[in-house]
């Protein structure tokens, strides 16, 4: 029985035992408790085959692991906790601010500009935009020319286009330009000889920003609608 004084002593120096302490609140095991079962059980043990003290300090050592299993669980959520808000906090930042993402609409607004880039695949001298209104009618057909292999970025506010940062010769035949509105554009190249459709990505303005349970971040983009943060190309 020498175990059950061993067994005392751990308690004695964990400050548990005789001394009454108060129950969790919560239907979890504290450890308190655990060790005074594991004391009950020690002193209730068959005399002539008694549990020794390797038993004790394995059962006692894997409530140990536990609970630190159950630490680490709480400060991960105390972590996410605060990446959330920092989110939200960088989230709402965006809001009013204009971003470029792959779209084929936009929003030209009065007295704003539509920005908007495309991959070029090959040099290529036969590059054009056309702008198509909310009713599908075409509105303008932009020539651009030649126009190396890589990103060519071009902005247009209803009236001028610029492309990579140089105001071309072309100009709206409608007196005022364009109105205030939706508009689709299509931007195509002969790449080897071949009529070609290019992926564009378009600017808008976020709305608003919608936080997902599992964090994720949805921009609510004007003209465009709801667009995953991951996706967005470019913050104007």
């Amino acid at each position: 029985m020498s175990g059950i004084g061993n067994i005392g002593g751990v308690l004695d120096h964990l400050d548990i035992g005789s001394k009454n302490k108060e129950k969790p609140k919560s239907n979890e095991l504290g450890q308190a408790q655990f060790l005074e079962l594991l004391m009950v059980k020690m002193q209730n043990q068959d005399p002539l085959n008694p549990q020794d003290d390797t038993e004790f300090i394995a059962e006692l050592a894997q409530f140990s692991e536990l609970e630190e299993m159950e630490k680490l669980n709480t400060n991960f959520s105390s972590f996410s906790n605060v990446m959330m808000s920092n989110q939200a906090l960088q989230a709402s930042s965006l809001v009013g601010r204009s971003v470029t993402v792959p779209s084929e609409t936009a929003q030209l607004a009065t007295g704003n500009v539509i920005s908007g880039s495309v991959a070029v695949p090959a040099s290529t001298g036969d590059v054009k935009v056309n702008i198509y209104g909310e009713n599908g009618a075409l509105v303008e057909s932009i020539p651009l020319g030649f126009q190396s292999k890589g990103e060519m970025v071009f902005r247009w506010d209803g009236m001028y286009m610029e492309v990579n940062g140089e105001l071309t010769d072309w100009q709206s035949q409608l007196p005022s330009g364009a109105a205030p509105g939706q508009y689709k554009f299509e931007v195509t190249a002969s790449i080897d000889g071949e009529p070609t459709q290019l992926d564009t990505a378009l600017s808008a303005n976020v709305n608003s920003v919608t936080i997902g349970t599992n964090g994720t971040l949805t921009l609510n983009l004007a003209g465009i609608g709801p667009v995953s943060m991951s996706d967005v190309k470019q913050f104007n």
